[in-house]
C-alpha cells in the first residue's frame, strides 16, 4: 500500500499547486471562449424553444459558459472573479479534450473535427460522448432547478447523424432516461444556491455528481475503443479510474488550478508508438502523469476503496492537498 499512495500523490499533485504569481485570466480560458454563446440569446430560436448544437465545439463550450456566468454570484462569497467556480473544471477539461485533438473523428471516416471541419464534435469519439453527459446532463439539471432563468420546455439539443438513441436532448427526456444522475446535480445545485453551504459542501456533491455520472456512462461506449490505438484506448480507462481517486480527494475544480494541471496532460491522442514515460515530444509531467494514470489502471479495486476510506475526514485531505502541491511545485 505504500507504493500506491506515492503514485496518486505524483498523479493527484499535478492537479494541485501553489497558487503564487500573478496569471491573466484572459490567457486562461478554452479555445474559443469568447467567440462562444454566454447567455441563451446568443443560440437560435424555433417555436420559442432555444436550439443548441452540441456536436459544434463552441455551441457546447456556450452550455458550460452559460453555467458559470449563471452560478458565478453563488461563489463569490468564496473569492471574487468568479475563479473558485467549481464548474470550471468541466468547461476547461472539454478545451483540452478539442485542443488536443480528441473531439476529432477517431475513425477517420469524417472530415469531422479536422482542419476543413474544425468546429465539429464527432459522435464517435470516446471523449466526446463521455463528455456529452458531463455537459448536458449538469446544464439541463441546472435548467431544471431554476437556476438559469428559463423554463423546463425552453431549450433543446440538436441530435448526432447517428446513434440517436443513445442520447437524450431536453429536460423531459433526460429525466426519464437518466434520473438518477439528474437526480446527482440537482442535489449539486441545491447546494450551491444555498446560503448556508460552504465549499466543502459544495465540492463534495460535485464529486458526488461527477464520478456517479461517470460511473454509469462510462460502458455505455465500449464500442468506441476500436478507432484507437491501444495507447489511447487504456490512456482512456485509466483516466476514469484516476478520477475516481481525484474525486475521493476531493481536488477543488477551481480555474486557474484546473488550468495549471492540465499541463500534465497528453497535448495530442496516443498513437501506437507512444511508450508511457518515454515519449519524446511530451514534457517531462505529461510523462510522469501517463505513467501515474498507468500504475493506478493496473491495481485492484481494493486499492481504490482504502484510498476512499483513507480521504474520508477534513484532516486526511487537507494534508493530503498540502503533499500534492509540494509535490508539483518539485515535479515543476
Amino acid at each position: 500500500m505504500t507504493f500506491l499512495p506515492s503514485w496518486v500523490c505524483v498523479l493527484v499533485g499535478s492537479l494541485s499547486f501553489s497558487l503564487a504569481g500573478d496569471l491573466n485570466f484572459l490567457d486562461l480560458y478554452p479555445p474559443l471562449w469568447k467567440e462562444s454563446p454566454g447567455q441563451f440569446s446568443d443560440y437560435p430560436v424555433e417555436n420559442g424553444t432555444y436550439i443548441i448544437n452540441p456536436w459544434i465545439f463552441p455551441e457546447r463550450l456556450g452550455m458550460y459558459k452559460i453555467l458559470l456566468n449563471q452560478t458565478a454570484t453563488y461563489f463569490e462569497k468564496f473569492a471574487s472573479g468568479n475563479e473558485q467556480n467549481l464548474l470550471w473544471g468541466l468547461a476547461l477539461q472539454h478545451g483540452w479534450q478539442y485542443s488536443s485533438g480528441r473531439l476529432a473523428d477517431p475513425s477517420q471516416r469524417t472530415d469531422c473535427g479536422y482542419e476543413s471541419d474544425h468546429l465539429c464534435i464527432s459522435v464517435d469519439s470516446w471523449w466526446a460522448d463521455l463528455n456529452y453527459f458531463l455537459c448536458v446532463l449538469p446544464f439541463l439539471a441546472a435548467v431544471d432547478s431554476g437556476l438559469l432563468g428559463i423554463s423546463s420546455d425552453q431549450v433543446r439539443l440538436r441530435p448526432p447523424p447517428v446513434d440517436q438513441k443513445r442520447f437524450c436532448y431536453d429536460v423531459s427526456g433526460c429525466l426519464l432516461s437518466f434520473p438518477e444522475i439528474m437526480n446527482k446535480w440537482s442535489d449539486f445545485y441545491k447546494y450551491v444556491h444555498s446560503p448556508s453551504s460552504t465549499f466543502e459542501d459544495i465540492l463534495e456533491y460535485l464529486w458526488v455528481a461527477h464520478i456517479f455520472t461517470l460511473n454509469n456512462i462510462f460502458n455505455t461506449f465500449d464500442d468506441r475503443y476500436v478507432y484507437y490505438s491501444k495507447q489511447e484506448a487504456k490512456f482512456e480507462k485509466n483516466w476514469v479510474n484516476a478520477v475516481e481517486y481525484i474525486g475521493a480527494a476531493r481536488i477543488p475544480t477551481t480555474f486557474i488550478r484546473v488550468h495549471e494541471s492540465q499541463k500534465g496532460l497528453p497535448p495530442r491522442i496516443l498513437s501506437k508508438m507512444d511508450t508511457a514515460s518515454g515519449i519524446s515530444d511530451f514534457t517531462a509531467l505529461q510523462n510522469t502523469v501517463l505513467s501515474g494514470l498507468s500504475v493506478l489502471g493496473t491495481v485492484s479495486s481494493f486499492s481504490l476503496t482504502a484510498w476512499k476510506i483513507l480521504m474520508n475526514t477534513q484532516d486526511s485531505r487537507k494534508l493530503v492537498l498540502e503533499v500534492f502541491d509540494k509535490i508539483f511545485t518539485i515535479s515543476n
